[in-house]
């Protein structure tokens, strides 16, 4: 743990793309193009990103604020600064520790954690890593029968929240992943991996870790009767049978008796109908721009949507975060706290707890510093009297 923390401490590692930088070294393409890239020519990827450029702070000058209290609440579980750990599928193909490493990490920071379905290690293990809020997000790969059987296991094993992903109706277009052989490599015959080896090869401490790891994990939470768990399949594959609608919420809700999440909103009407549902909490998110590529930023989209829940249900927000002053201009905006996805997942990549632990350490330094230079001393102080934005938002 103290060779790969100083791989990834100061001056080395100061920022998130500091992290992605280091990952993109350590993985094979396929595994970082995984994590990196989005659908199709990535416009809404880089959008994410460019759209809180828009957004400039108004600070109050001439204010000390000695110390920040950055803690808050979600859905009744306290957090000790306001960011949850996103879902992210094939964690274990980006570390051997994958979803275990990760909630540790989170455990350590105060934060919450959303386990996927697309997990490679079993979401009890899981929630066992962690002191802090675990959610579990839900597909439904391999039929209601089967997310029943992983919903019952979710209750029993401490999870507080159901996280429903509605944006998923095929899978978007990553064109990185049919460039590097995801598929193939994940599904093939033997023949048909051969072009793809190299890049495994490119990376022998990776290789050796997935080999020691045992090859490719199955999906320990996604169970065939009579059969075990799911073996890995690629995301397009995974995801083509796997979509939730709004009428599988009547069913979905007499299963979980919790609070339930709803992920992949981008407009009011959805929103309130998200609400209709009985969604307790609604993510504004675009899958980080890996499915409808040209739809609106999510930071953009974030007006809309808490003007439309009108302070009933929490709002939280995913997609385009690498700095802490994106988490603080999104929650000057509205947000109840934040997910974060790839800005973790370069560090899981980069050096696996320990980059995961960097990477909430640089976010919650950076929310500090910046609540500090806007005269803030609590999360409670920041609202939309500190920005400004573009008046068509």
């Amino acid at each position: 743990m103290i060779g790969t923390a100083h791989r990834v401490s100061s001056p080395r590692v100061v920022n998130i793309e500091d992290l992605r930088r280091l990952a993109k070294r350590r993985l094979p393409r396929v595994v970082f193009d995984y994590l990196d890239g989005g659908a199709e020519a990535e416009l809404t990827l880089r959008e994410n990103c460019r759209a809180f450029e828009a957004i400039t702070f108004r600070p109050h000058q001439a204010v000390a604020a000695a110390q920040c209290d950055l803690r808050t609440t979600i859905l009744g579980s306290k957090i000790s600064f306001p960011v949850m750990l996103a879902p992210v599928g094939y964690t274990r193909l980006i570390h051997a520790r994958g979803e275990l490493a990760v909630a540790r990490a989170a455990s350590t920071a105060g934060v919450g954690y959303v386990v996927a379905t697309f997990a490679g290690h079993k979401l009890e293990d899981v929630k066992n890593a962690t002191s802090g809020p675990v959610w579990y997000q839900l597909y439904l790969i391999g039929g209601r029968e089967v997310a029943e059987a992983a919903i019952e296991r979710a209750r029993n094993a401490g999870y507080s929240a159901l996280v429903l992903t509605i944006d998923t109706a095929v899978s978007g277009l990553r064109e990185r992943d049919l460039r590097n052989g995801m598929k193939e490599l994940l599904a093939g015959n033997i023949f048909s991996k051969l072009p793809y080896l190299p890049q495994m090869f490119a990376h022998p401490a990776w290789l050796t870790s997935f080999l020691l790891d045992g090859g490719l994990p199955s999906l320990e939470n996604v169970i065939v009767p009579g059969q075990g768990p799911m073996p890995l399949v690629d995301v397009s594959s995974g995801l083509a049978a796997a979509a939730i609608t709004w009428k599988d919420f009547g069913w979905i809700r007499e299963s979980w008796r919790g609070p339930i999440v709803v992920k992949g909103i981008l407009t009011g009407e959805d929103a309130r109908r998200a609400m209709d549902e009985g969604a307790a909490a609604i993510i504004v998110s675009n899958h980080g721009g890996r499915q409808l590529d040209g739809v609106a930023a999510t930071i953009r989209a974030l007006p809309e949507v808490i003007s439309a829940v009108n302070g009933e249900a929490e709002v939280l927000m995913d997609s385009g975060i690498r700095r802490g002053s994106d988490i603080v201009k999104a929650l000057c905006l509205g947000a109840r706290a934040i997910l974060i996805g790839r800005a973790y997942g370069y560090g899981l990549g980069a050096a696996g707890e320990a980059g995961v632990a960097r990477a909430l350490g640089i976010l919650r330094a950076d929310v500090e510093r910046t609540m500090k230079l806007l005269g803030c001393s609590a999360v409670g102080e920041l609202n939309s009297s500190l920005v400004n934005y573009p008046c068509g938002w």
